[in-house]
């Protein structure tokens, strides 16, 4: 059902591509008439499904083709490569248009090259360790024992919005939070979506990522983008095929099927 979905997606963003899209890809990218979109090696789900971004499956690897249609390019003129995170956000000249592998936008590496407008903004995540039987609401947060560490904008989230019954403990560090879970001093902790995705399935044994606050929640959140050569040509089509994919409700729904339903992440209630 995925697959379908997916190719449903991007064949509607295909075609969608107008005047402005034309005047996109036109004598600004390193092969004439094509787009050549760059990812890790490997590629991780769920950002790509397989280590194979031309499947379009996998959230950067859909997001990915639904830009280009935008942009007007068909989904055969997309050229993969790969590339070292990194290699990626070094100064120079690159072999790729775009770059996406969960680039966080900073003003440090804002000096040396260009980055998109943001494409995807990491939300709070809760990580629990054995939690069958636990649920995605309010209630069922309060209850359990929290890990914090100090200096993250979790702190606030767990004091004040979740509030739970008993106060939590407070570390210096991810990783001795996620020590705290293994040794059970804790019951759950909060991170980055991302983060959490990965301590569950590859640090954490037994690791379940329980549910997902919505980004807005989150103060100063990891803003992900596609990361360019410094004035790069490409970044206003880039920015502009964004916009029309926020307005239009398609860059939500290739997050809401990846992130959401394909990781089986729900929002807390």
């Amino acid at each position: 059902m995925h697959k379908v979905l997916a190719i449903s997606i991007i064949a509607s963003m295909i075609a969608v591509g107008g005047a402005q899209a034309q005047s996109c890809h036109e004598g600004k990218t390193i092969s004439a008439g094509k787009l050549t979109i760059a990812t890790g090696n490997p590629a991780y789900y769920p950002w790509v499904l397989d280590d194979a971004p031309e499947s379009g499956q996998g959230f950067e690897a859909a997001v990915a083709y639904a830009l280009a249609g935008k942009m007007g390019f068909m989904q055969e003129d997309v050229i993969w490569t790969r590339t070292s995170f990194d290699q990626a956000i070094q100064p120079g000249a690159k072999d790729f248009d775009l770059n996406m592998q969960q680039f966080s936008i900073t003003a440090q590496r804002d000096k040396v090259v260009d980055f998109s407008a943001p494409y995807y903004t990491a939300p709070m995540a809760v990580l629990v360790r054995g939690g069958d039987g636990l649920t995605a609401d309010m209630a069922t947060l309060k209850r359990l024992k929290w890990g914090v560490v100090a200096t993250t904008t979790a702190l606030p989230v767990v004091m004040e919005k979740i509030a739970p019954e008993s106060p939590p403990l407070i570390y210096d560090d991810n990783v001795n939070v996620v020590e705290a879970m293994k040794a059970g001093q804790i019951d759950a902790a909060l991170f980055d979506l991302p983060t959490a995705l990965y301590l569950g399935a590859v640090v954490l044994e037994g690791g379940q990522v329980l549910g997902q606050f919505t980004a807005d929640e989150t103060k100063n959140p990891d803003h992900f983008g596609a990361l360019m050569t410094e004035g790069n040509p490409l970044k206003e089509c880039v920015d502009a095929a964004l916009t029309e994919m926020k307005a239009d409700g398609s860059l939500a729904a290739i997050e809401a099927q990846w992130l959401q339903e394909a990781t089986g992440v729900p929002l807390i209630q």
